[in-house]
């Protein structure tokens, strides 16, 4: 912790809660209508002051009799929460410092409020990554995105069988992890402007699973009102993925893993509840099914009405083509290869290739996602295998090709629907991007090498926020260029709606166009950004052609 002075905040009400201080603020106190928050200083990269509170408790502990429910919002205090240490992560394999109390939100400013003004800036709330089983919110660090004037938020939320448990009936109606970042964005709403932050100026975003989050947003009845832009980066649910009622075989299989009896709902959670959190978060990889595959274990459900707020209440696509759904301008990401360094794990293990070569049709509906068992998903294994890799075995060579399968199906498809529904349905305009730079880092190198493997799933991350595992680029970085780009258009995007609000030098002079109905055109983020068109277009096509549209609607 970085202390040296304490100072108090005189509270003053009107359209914020008002900040004091003086020229040993090592520490600072501001006032909130819950209570008061002492908070720690960081620093960007260009040497801006970074006021952050980190482990703000947004939420009431989901322990005891509130495990597998939905949030209740955090109540008042008396005293000052001290917030100048991140919170604890949620459980989850192979990381300290876990808890169940782990409903955490972390805010980053430049600029208190003062008794004059208040600097009502934008702000931006980041969902993170993880396949809603790990990862958590300060593993986005905000040096780079705060040298813009923005506020920023990153949160953690139950993970797995803890957030994403569906018996559907009203034991576990389901999608309490999704709650979870709602009670984040209404607490938000209420107290943002005590940290210079604009309630009426919010973008949410998400990466991944945090990507799936922003999409399900858009159509969450439980979400009206508390954001204003949408960021959908490398996943949407607007894709392949299926949207159940239920996933009361999940529930079945984590009572088995923790010695519970597995016949009906209510006896599935009286055990559970016996047993603790990391009893059950340590289960998590035996659910793997195939490789490290599904890679998505733990998907939204639409909840049944038994009396509680529901957060999904039909499929996602038939609400966006209803247009029930916030209308909002929105970006829409993907990477270069998304998912193709899954393929290497293929490679790097005789037995499993050999069962995806010989019983693909098995196989790849756990890989990519999609209905198992059925007639018609023997007929998309038929054509995914006869597309991405012909009938030659499945050897070191076939790497190019299990890459670009990987890329589209666990990714690449869902976010290149999102983009084209959205742009049809959506009366605010709808940007995408391709993300193709390749820096010097990266989430996958070549084998025995420091060279990247092409531009991957998360790559794009490494240029919006700090990631502890990687360099943090100054100014004299070659990377540093394409780091002030995403830190501008993002900043650009939360205060405007557009990315590029007009022609700037330091954004290579782009104009940067939405994607409309019969012109899909993309930015194309490399050494240089340019406008293209038909991003995949033969590779997609495949893949709208097997799960169209008509077959979700009925």
């Amino acid at each position: 912790m970085h202390c040296i002075f304490i100072f108090i905040v005189t509270l003053i009400y009107g359209a914020a809660c008002y900040h004091h201080h003086s020229n040993h603020d090592n520490e600072f106190i501001v006032s909130t209508p819950l209570g008061s928050v002492k908070g720690a200083p960081l620093e960007t990269v260009l040497g801006k002051k970074i006021y952050s509170f980190r482990g703000v408790r947004y939420a009431k502990p989901p322990i005891n009799e509130l495990r597998f429910q939905p949030p209740e919002p955090v109540e008042s205090w008396t005293g000052i929460y001290d917030a100048t240490q991140d919170g604890v992560s949620c459980p989850q394999p192979y990381v300290d410092n876990t808890s169940e109390d782990c409903l955490f939100l972390n805010v980053y400013t430049t600029k208190l409020p003062d008794k004059k003004t208040n600097p009502n800036r934008p702000v931006l709330v980041f969902f993170h990554p993880g396949g809603y089983y790990s990862s958590r919110g300060h593993n986005f660090g905000p040096d780079y995105l705060l040298d813009q004037d923005v506020v920023l938020v990153t949160l953690n939320y139950r993970l797995a069988s803890l957030g994403f448990l569906s018996t559907g009936d009203k034991f576990a109606p389901g999608n309490n992890g999704l709650k979870d970042h709602v009670m984040a964005l209404r607490w938000i709403k209420q107290n943002i402007a005590s940290f210079g932050g604009n309630p009426n100026l919010v973008t949410i975003s998400g990466y991944s699973a945090g990507g799936s989050t922003t999409s399900l947003m858009l159509v969450s009845p439980m979400t009206k009102g508390l954001f204003h832009r949408a960021i959908i980066m490398s996943g949407s649910s607007f894709g392949n993925w299926p949207v159940r009622p239920h996933q009361f075989e999940l529930a079945q299989k984590q009572a088995r893993f923790v010695n519970c009896p597995d016949t009906d709902s209510a006896t599935i959670i009286k055990c559970l509840n016996t047993k603790s959190a990391t009893e059950i978060a340590d289960t998590l990889y035996r659910f793997d099914e195939f490789a490290y595959d599904p890679i998505m274990q733990w998907l939204p459900v639409i909840e049944p009405d038994c009396g509680q707020e529901r957060f999904l209440t039909d499929d996602p696509v038939k609400l966006l083509l209803r247009g029930e759904f916030e209308k909002v301008p929105v970006i829409t990401t993907v990477t270069a290869e998304e998912f193709k360094y899954t393929a290497w794990n293929l490679l790097e293990n005789a037995t499993w290739l050999k069962e995806m070569d010989e019983n693909f049709e098995k196989v790849a509906p756990i890989s990519f996602i999609y209905e198992r068992n059925t007639e018609n998903s023997k007929h998309i294994s038929r054509e995914l295998r006869k597309f991405y890799l012909g009938d030659d075995p499945l050897t070191e060579k076939s790497l190019p090709q299990i890459g670009k399968l990987y890329a589209d199906g666990v990714i690449g498809f869902t976010i290149n629907r999102a983009a084209k529904l959205l742009a049809a349905k959506n009366s605010e305009p709808t940007y995408y991007y391709k993300m193709g730079y390749e820096g010097r880092f990266s989430y996958h190198y070549k084998e025995n090498s420091t060279e990247p493997e092409g531009v991957v799933h998360h790559d794009d991350l490494l240029y919006i926020f700090y990631i502890p595992r990687f360099p943090r680029f100054n100014v004299t970085d070659p990377e540093y260029s394409t780091v002030r780009k995403f830190t501008t258009m993002l900043k650009n995007f939360a205060l405007v709606g557009k990315p590029i609000p007009h022609v700037d030098h330091y954004l290579d002079d782009t104009e940067w166009k939405p994607i409309t109905p019969g012109n899909n055109v993309y930015l194309d983020i490399g050494e240089k950004m340019v406008m293209r068109e038909n991003l995949f277009e033969d590779r997609y096509f495949l893949w709208e052609k097997l799960f169209p549209l008509p077959k979700i609607l009925n």
